[in-house]
Parts: structure tokens; sequence; C-alpha cells
């Protein structure tokens, strides 16, 4: 079974979307959200460079110490589903 980079970024894009969403998130939690969005949405850059930054952001923040419990275990979700997409696109 091969990897659907196109539905992998969707589905991350869509979880984000509700973290960047909920008002229970910290701001600064929901901001680093948007930046994963508009670097997953950036068609100028290679996809390999947007999933590698998008998991960078994704690492640091979900070691935020307010991050609520469950958002962190979305954020570990999506940097996990991240790390399928191939490098050698």
């Amino acid at each position: 079974m091969s990897i659907n980079p196109v539905e992998v970024i969707k589905q991350c894009t869509q979880i984000l979307e509700h973290i960047a969403n909920d008002n229970s998130v910290p701001r600064n939690i929901r901001r680093s959200a948007n930046d994963v969005l508009s670097t997953l949405r950036n068609e100028n850059e290679p996809l390999f460079l947007r999933t590698a930054s998008s998991i960078s952001i994704l690492e640091d923040i979900s070691n935020d110490p307010n991050i609520p419990l469950h958002t962190r275990t979305l954020i570990w979700n999506v940097a996990s589903q991240l790390e399928t997409i191939p490098v050698d696109d």
C-alpha cells in the first residue's frame, strides 16, 4: 500500500484547523498550528521541505508545558502522519 501524500496533507490540515479554532487551546499553540497550516499549503516549496518544517514546528509545540493533553495527542498524531510522506518526491 503506497502513501498518498495529498491525502495525508488533507487529513493533517483538518486536524490542525480544528486545533487552530479550539478556544480551549492556548493562543500560542493555535498560532503555531496556523503556521504549520501555512507551511503545508505553500505549494512553492517542495513537499519534503514543507513536511520537514511542519514536523519541526509540531515537535516544538508538543513540548510546550501549557498544551492541553488532548491537543498534544493530536499534534503527535499529525507529526506521525507527516513522517509517512516519502522524502524523495
